[in-house]
């Protein structure tokens, strides 16, 4: 992989190279603990990985958001972030502090056994749910996540949908992600949201709010099928043919910080696993005062940055454009 495949779209496309501007959005990754060990995660999470953020590393998160008011939305992540021993605290203290919060679901650990009241929670403290079902079909979806993840999928939908999730007028918001099965852009977002609401409307009475379509980014498991299919280079030059300077303008690492499980920050949760930073940006939490002492900074860019730039955009929120 070419690791300036991206700068160099930017400068044939006389664009400056990428700065951060004012902070919005803090994404806390809490671990690579999962219930599932999906084929195109880019984090590698699974059941076996013990790493978790620490209580201490919590307490000064939380005190940094306290410094940075120009924040806005707190999107918390894994893993399944909901594993967590303290995933409950976390989401109260960031409710009574003010900001809107975001869960990060996969919908299948809302069935697990000592998550049975999980949606409820959620449901209570008018947290957004952003959940992952690459499909409306069995088949792709079991592909990609497991035998019979879509099945148990449907389960955690309906759950929240008895709660009010995805509802007209409900005030409780339920997203979706779709991700491309295989090294190709995902489809035109509106369009595939209507087929979406069309079929898991028709077939298992679920409605939600919104559809992402989030482009695959070339790291991680994703990257290593791609590496034994021999599809990787073809996979990155598929991206760069496709680079969209318009969507340069919107790309979320201009107003997002990622933080890590042991407290590290990145531009990004792509770059957080890779652990690619520029070197002259903060290491961590413990080397800031506020947020926003980060505005202004270089942002550390790759090749696998074509991914949130090719076709109509990707971010953590869908098509940038």
């Amino acid at each position: 992989m070419n690791a300036n495949a991206f700068e160099h779209a930017l400068q044939t496309n006389g664009i400056a190279p990428l700065k951060r501007t004012t902070t919005h959005t803090l994404q806390i990754n809490l671990g690579k603990r999962c219930n599932q060990a999906c084929r195109h995660c880019h984090v590698g999470a699974g059941p076996n990985r013990p790493e978790m953020m620490s209580a201490k590393t919590i307490n000064r998160v939380l005190a940094l958001l306290d410094a940075s008011p120009t924040i806005e939305t707190v999107d918390i992540t894994g893993g399944a972030p909901e594993l967590h021993p303290q995933f409950r605290s976390l989401v109260e203290r960031v409710s009574n502090q003010g900001s809107r919060i975001i869960d990060r679901c996969n919908l299948t650990v809302l069935s697990l056994p000592d998550q049975e009241d999980t949606a409820e929670f959620l449901a209570r403290h008018r947290v957004e749910v952003i959940a992952s079902l690459p499909c409306y079909s069995t088949e792709n979806v079991d592909k990609q996540r497991g035998n019979g993840v879509f099945e148990q999928s449907i389960t955690g939908l309906k759950m929240l949908n008895d709660l009010g999730y995805g509802r007209p007028n409900s005030g409780l918001t339920l997203n979706l992600v779709y991700n491309p099965i295989g090294a190709h852009l995902p489809p035109e977002q509106s369009a595939l949201e209507v087929a979406y609401k069309e079929k898991l409307n028709t077939d298992h009475g679920i409605e939600f709010n919104r559809l992402f379509t989030i482009t695959n980014m070339p790291i991680a498991r994703f990257k290593n099928d791609l590496v034994r299919s021999g599809a990787l280079n073809s996979y990155i030059n598929l991206l760069a043919a496709n680079f969209n300077p318009d969507a340069v303008g919107s790309v979320m690492c201009k107003e997002l910080i990622s933080v890590s499980y042991e407290g590290l920050l990145f531009d990004c949760d792509f770059n957080q696993m890779l652990n690619l930073k520029h070197p002259e940006s903060p290491i961590s939490v413990w080397d800031i005062d506020s947020f926003q002492a980060l505005a202004g900074h270089r942002i550390a860019t790759g090749a696998h940055c074509l991914g949130c730039t090719a076709g109509s955009g990707s971010s953590c929120s869908g098509a940038l454009q």
